[in-house]
């Protein structure tokens, strides 16, 4: 790469991992405590433009199919074109929202690691890389990782192989793609049911399998509903235990788009799969289907493969959280937004807050005073 490349070293008191709605709640909330952006604290992002992972969905998810979107603090929730693709509806939020409030996010940069350091102001170190080959070295009092899930599709395993063409929910392209194609959609999330109506929609035959039959919830998704939810998977992280897949805590919502659906049999799962054939499936009830295409809509598993030097998880898989839900026990100054009870959207909202304090309060406590002017940026 020659002499093009470049290296630096910057001094942070808070690095944030992410830029998606944990990050910038969490950033919203420094700035309220007074600290600068790009100065006192730096957003790190690895997404070429706003939007975190709404940035990567598929153009057939339109603005009027999202479940759940909440603003951001400060902000009401977005008003738009229903039938605009909700990717670019929050692009453009996100957008607007850092440049109001002069974030600065640096993009695109991946942090590779983040690593324990011997500086007691400083304890940690925060590499992170540019698809053009610059590197930069962050000495950083606290850490606040919101990288959410998005980069690490689970795709289970089953016996035998399957030879044709495999996705993931990321993967998604346009449902018109699969025209006139058998297509198996494994999973029992809000995004499998999803694909199932857009494919059929479009012309597919899509086929359903879930590993438990489908829970159909009448009750009002509210924020009372929420909590409870969220109270739930932090019952699991604070016990060190991965967080349950989110259909796992909520069921499936019975809205007005997925009755037709559900009633007509296209809404139908055939149960779980036995094994992989080089042409299709088999199903656990013995049956078997011919199928062009499956797609793994089999959820997400948290992103943290960057915290891997800090040696955060437990054996049972998990983080331990502490019981303000964003603090990771085993290294204190690191907080995790985005994850557990924070993976939805309004959760993330108040994970950024209660992270934002308390890393303030965790780089207050260092050994010494930490006050950086502004290192020179390149």
């Amino acid at each position: 790469m020659g002499d093009s490349v470049h290296e630096t070293i910057l001094d942070r008191r808070i690095v944030i991992i992410g830029a998606g709605q944990a990050g910038l709640s969490t950033a919203y909330f420094l700035q309220r405590d007074g600290l600068r952006a790009g100065v006192d604290f730096e957003i790190l992002d690895a997404n070429p433009t706003p939007g975190g992972a709404w940035s990567h969905r598929w153009d057939a998810l339109t603005f009027d199919l999202v479940n759940g979107v909440y603003g951001l603090p400060g902000t009401q929730r977005p008003d738009a074109d229903p039938g605009e693709p909700a990717r670019e509806v929050i692009k453009r939020y996100y957008g607007a929202y850092e440049t109001d409030r002069g974030l600065d996010v640096s993009r695109p940069w991946r942090v590779s690691a983040v690593e324990p350091a011997d500086d007691p102001r400083r304890p940690f170190t925060v590499r992170a890389e540019h698809p053009r080959g610059d590197r930069r070295t962050y000495r950083a009092g606290a850490v606040i990782n919101g990288t959410g899930t998005w980069d690490r599709p689970y795709v289970p395993w089953y016996p035998g192989r399957f030879e044709g063409r495999r996705l993931t929910t990321r993967d998604f392209p346009e449902p018109g793609d699969f025209a006139g194609q058998r297509v198996l959609v494994v999973g029992g999330g809000i995004s499998a049911v999803e694909f199932v109506i857009l494919l059929d929609e479009a012309g597919a035959t899509p086929i359903w399998s879930t590993r438990t039959p489908p829970r159909w919830r009448e009750v009002p998704f509210d924020t009372e509903w929420g909590l409870d939810v969220e109270n739930r998977v932090a019952a699991r992280t604070r016990a060190g235990l991965r967080p349950l897949s989110v259909v796992a805590a909520t069921g499936l919502p019975r809205t007005p788009r997925f009755v037709p659906a559900i009633e007509s049999g296209v809404l139908s799962s055939r149960g779980p799969i036995a094994r992989l054939l080089p042409d299709g499936v088999e199903f656990a009830d013995g049956t078997t289907e011919s199928v062009d295409v499956i797609i793994w809509a089999t959820g997400f598993r948290a992103s943290l493969g960057q915290l891997a030097p800090l040696r955060i998880r437990e054996r049972t898989g998990g983080v331990l959280m502490a019981d303000d839900d964003v603090s990771v026990v085993k290294v204190p100054g690191l907080f995790l937004v985005g994850y557990g009870r924070s993976a939805s959207t309004l959760g993330a909202t108040r994970a950024g807050r209660r992270a934002a304090r308390a890393a303030v309060r965790f780089t207050d406590a260092l050994d010494a005073p930490l006050s950086f002017s502004a290192p020179g940026r390149d």
